[in-house]
């Protein structure tokens, strides 16, 4: 194969990666939103698993573009340096600094530090919001008792992101319906997800499910236990 048989397959795989990259971005962005991995799937596969396949693509992107300048290397120094008489030590000089920025810019967010804008996702936690209630895990009845103590003294709804509107109807009594009506969303949307990921989906405000719950939910006899 000659180089420029060679050079005409790494264009044209860089083509095609670029395309699917375009596509798999466009539907992780809105046929996949974010909060969607646990109850939506294209081809059998969710947000997360097309997110790998958009990063593979992006991989297969870089060393084809990386193949592409080194093939024609030769041709990237001739156009920077230009002819000495032009001012050649300018062009090398702002196509170095340049190159640094971008450098810079790319590798910017991973040097950043990552902040916690949301509910983490507790998976010790949600595993005890799903055991009964009348038989709290070992170690953590003490916290149960609190919570119940709490609701039966008229406080406000011990409600967290990592429990679901199913959880919620369990504990409170308030309808699950009731509360998506309340909160404007979709009477579709899947009770069973944690609050944590649908407030990231469609952006309700946890404090506002909580004077929903308050608001429905039924006054219990002082001392009784939930």
């Amino acid at each position: 194969m000659n180089k420029a048989t060679f050079v005409a397959w790494v264009d044209a795989v860089a083509f095609v990666a670029i395309s699917l990259l375009a596509a798999t971005g466009t539907l992780i962005k809105l046929v996949l939103p974010p909060g969607s991995g646990h109850f939506s799937a294209v081809w059998g596969m969710d947000r997360h698993q097309w997110g790998d396949v958009h990063f593979c693509l992006a991989l297969v992107l870089v060393v084809t573009v990386a193949v592409h300048l080194f093939l024609h290397w030769r041709w990237v120094v001739a156009t920077v340096r230009g002819r000495s008489e032009v001012g050649s030590t300018r062009r090398i000089g702002l196509a170095v600094v340049g190159l640094l920025i971008l450098v810079g810019l790319a590798a910017s967010p991973f040097l950043a530090a990552v902040e916690t804008t949301g509910d983490a996702p507790h998976r010790g936690r949600a595993a005890r919001w799903d055991e009964p209630m009348d038989s709290p895990p070992q170690g953590v009845g003490q916290t149960t008792d609190r919570r119940d103590e709490h609701h039966a003294n008229g406080g406000a709804p011990q409600i967290d992101g990592t429990m679901s509107l199913r959880e919620v109807e369990r504990r409170t009594g308030v309808s699950a319906a009731v509360v998506l009506k309340e909160l404007g969303l979709p009477a579709d949307a899947p009770v069973d997800e944690r609050l944590g990921r649908l407030r990231k989906q469609y952006g309700f405000d946890m404090h506002a499910l909580r004077e929903v719950v308050e608001k429905h939910q039924k006054p219990k006899p002082r001392g009784s236990v939930q």
